[in-house]
C-alpha cells in the first residue's frame, strides 16, 4: 500500500505525535509499504526531508502540551493536484488540528478515486486551544468532520470516549521502542557512585526519577513534598528500617514554567539531594531510566496515555504514578497497586516506602513492567494499525 500520514504538527521539534508517526512509518516500510508524511512548513526555506511533503507555511500555536502549527498559504486545489499525483491508498490523519487536515480533507472530496481516510486521536480535545476558544467546534467535529472518515482510532479508551462517531472505531495505543529503552546499557555515571550530601552512605543509594515537563498538571510538587517527608523520617528519629531513607536521591529531568517555583520550594525547605537536570537529549533518556531505581510520574490530569510509563517499564523500572485516566490504561494488574489518587502526598510516600525498603519488590515490579511493555512494541502497534485499515475497508463496503 501507499500510505500518507497527515500531521498538523511540524517535525522540527520532536513530540509524542511525531514519534508515533515516525515509528509507524519505519515499521510499515519494513513490511514493504510506501509511506510519506504531509505536514505544514515551519520556515519559508525549510528543506524537505526524504518522503516528506511540506505544504504552505505555518504559525506556531502553543497548546496545553505540544506545539501545533496553524497552516497558511495552501489551497485545496494545490493539495488536490499533489494527492492526484501521489495516488495514496490510505490517508492517515494524526490528530485533527487547524488547518492542514481540514484542507487535505476538502481536497480529497474532489478526487474521483478516494483513498481510505483514517483519523487517530492522540490527546484529549479540551487540551487544544481551538476547542477551548471555540466551544461549538466540538459540534462541528462530531456532526460534519468525523462522518467523512472511514475509521477512527483512539490511543486509549478515555480519548475515544470524548467523541461521537457512529463508524468503525478501535483503541490502538502508543508504542515503545524496546531496543532503545531497555534495562541493559549505559547509565548516568555521576549518579551511580556519588555520595549524598558529600558524605558516604551506609547503604545503597536509591535514585527516584521524574521525567516530564515541569508544569502544573504534571504534579511534580507532590513528588517533591513526598520526597521531603521521606527525608525527614530519617532525619528525625526514624526506625532502623527507615534509616535507609537518608540514602534516597530525587533526579528531575525536564523543563517548564514551574521549574523555578519548584527550585524555590526545595531551597526554602532545605531539601537535600534533589537534582534538576533540565531537558535531556533524546539519546540520554534511556541512560536516566537505567540509572533510576524507582520512577515516579505524579501527573494530575490531561494524560491521554502513559508514554513515559512505558519508557520506564521497558527499561525494567518499577513505576509509582497518580491514577489519572491515561495512566490507568497502562498500569494494570499488579501495576495498579502503585497507582495513587491525584494530590495524595501520603499515598505517594507509602508506595515509595514499599519500593525503597524492598529491593526484591523493586526487581519484581521492574521485571513485570518490562514484560508488560513488550505488548506495546512498535511492530505490534503497526500490525494492529494495518489490520484496522483492512477492517475499515471491509466495514466501508458492507455499510
Amino acid at each position: 500500500m501507499k500510505i500518507a500520514f497527515i500531521s498538523p504538527h511540524t517535525f522540527t521539534y520532536p513530540g509524542g505525535v511525531q514519534k508515533h508517526t515516525l515509528s509507524l512509518k519505519k515499521e510499515f516500510e519494513k513490511k514493504g509499504h510506501i509511506v510519506k508524511i504531509i505536514y505544514p512548513r515551519e520556515k519559508i526555506h525549510q528543506k524537505r526531508g526524504k518522503d516528506e511533503i511540506l505544504l504552505g507555511g505555518s504559525l506556531v500555536m502553543p497548546g496545553n502540551a505540544s506545539r501545533t502549527n496553524l497552516s497558511l498559504n495552501v489551497t485545496p486545489l494545490s493539495i488536490k493536484r499533489r494527492l492526484k499525483k501521489e495516488k495514496f491508498d490510505v490517508l492517515h490523519f494524526q490528530n485533527f488540528g487547524a488547518f492542514l487536515p481540514w484542507q487535505v480533507l476538502g481536497a480529497v472530496d474532489q478526487l474521483e478515486k478516494k483513498p481510505l481516510k483514517i483519523l487517530t486521536f492522540h490527546a484529549f480535545l479540551d487540551a487544544s486551544r481551538i476547542f477551548k476558544d471555540v466551544p461549538f467546534f466540538m459540534d462541528i467535529l462530531n456532526d460534519y468532520i468525523l462522518p467523512r472518515f472511514d475509521g477512527v482510532i483512539g490511543v486509549s479508551k478515555p480519548v475515544l470516549s470524548q467523541i461521537k462517531y457512529n463508524g468503525f472505531t478501535k483503541i490502538i495505543p502508543n508504542g515503545v521502542d524496546l531496543d532503545f529503552f531497555n534495562p541493559r546499557g549505559e547509565k548516568i555515571e555521576k549518579f551511580c557512585a556519588v555520595p549524598l550530601n558529600n558524605n558516604l552512605c551506609s547503604g545503597p543509594i536509591i535514585n527516584i526519577l521524574f521525567v516530564g515537563r515541569i508544569e502544573k498538571r504534571k504534579g511534580l510538587i507532590y513528588l517533591v513534598k513526598a520526597f521531603e517527608i521521606l527525608k525527614n523520617i530519617s532525619s528525625f528519629g526514624g526506625s532502623n528500617k527507615e534509616s535507609n531513607f537518608k540514602n534516597i536521591r530525587l533526579i528531575i529531568v525536564g523543563d517548564g514554567d514551574k521549574k523555578e517555583d519548584i527550585e524555590r520550594y526545595v531551597k526554602k525547605h532545605h531539601i537535600p539531594d534533589v537534582f534538576f537536570e533540565g531537558r535531556a537529549k533524546e539519546e540520554d533518556l534511556p541512560k536516566y531510566y537505567r540509572t533510576a531505581d524507582i520512577c515516579c510520574f505524579p501527573s494530575l490530569y490531561g494524560e491521554a496515555f502513559g508514554i513515559v510509563l512505558l519508557e520506564a517499564m521497558a527499561s525494567g523500572k518499577p513505576v509509582v504514578a497518580f491514577a489519572n485516566q491515561g495512566y490507568k490504561e497502562v498500569l494494570v494488574d499488579k501495576g495498579a497497586d502503585f497507582l495513587v489518587q491525584p494530590k495524595d502526598v501520603q499515598g505517594l510516600v507509602q508506595r515509595l516506602k514499599i519500593l525503597i525498603k524492598d529491593d526484591k519488590k523493586r526487581k519484581e515490579m521492574g521485571e513485570w513492567g518490562r514484560q508488560e511493555a513488550e505488548k506495546y512494541s512498535w511492530e505490534e502497534i503497526a500490525n494492529q494499525t494495518l489490520k484496522f485499515y483492512k477492517e475499515a475497508i471491509n466495514y466501508k463496503i458492507v455499510s
